[in-house]
């Protein structure tokens, strides 16, 4: 599986190195961002060995990690992630995905998942995306069903000890969803 770089509007999703770690502190120095995920990094230190555990999962072909590289703000403001790749069934999920507040409630997110879906069933032929969230993560499960993904249920106790929500898009869905993705980033003349 090849990943490329993938440009939206206002975001380019970058594959992600090691010397983005200072940029990626830098916009995750707020409290809020952590809350709901399984880590809470603090220090340089902590999102360098953060960033190596993302490419280990690139170097082991089960994950590939991007940076999130804001065109309006000129700047990197999170980061997100295939995960779980799996070819023999064609299928993957996204997640690890977190932004500096500063681009929350913005349509960034929309245009995130939107250029992870469309290269995933477009480009690799998915059947099957997954996306995660904690079960605490209301507002994320809001932003998740509203770009059409289908709520399965809740995986108890699945990572970290935590409770996860579990949502997908299928293949036969796609076309419906990544309309719905355009409808709200008004791309009717395409990326």
């Amino acid at each position: 599986m090849t990943f490329t770089p993938l440009h939206g509007k206002r975001i380019t999703l970058i594959p992600l190195e090691s010397e983005h770690a200072d940029a990626l502190f830098h916009c995750s120095r707020f409290p809020d961002i952590w809350e709901h995920l399984p880590i809470n990094i603090q220090s340089i230190k902590e999102m360098e060995e953060h960033v190596q555990e993302a490419l280990a999962g690139r170097e082991r072909g089960d994950e590939f990690p991007y940076v999130v590289f804001d065109k309006q703000l000129n700047q990197i403001v999170g980061m997100t992630r295939y995960l779980r790749i799996s070819p023999l069934h064609n299928s993957l999920n996204i997640g690890w995905t977190w932004y500096c507040p500063e681009v929350w409630r913005s349509p960034l997110n929309t245009e995130c998942k939107y250029l992870l879906l469309k290269y995933a069933f477009e480009v690799w032929e998915a059947v099957r995306v997954e996306i995660f969230t904690t079960s605490t993560h209301r507002r994320s499960q809001q932003a998740i069903e509203r770009l059409g993904a289908i709520r399965e249920g809740v995986l108890r106790k699945k990572f970290n000890g935590l409770d996860y929500v579990i949502f997908s898009v299928i293949d036969e869905n796609w076309s419906v969803v990544k309309n719905r993705h355009e409808s709200f980033l008004d791309y009717q003349n395409g990326l």
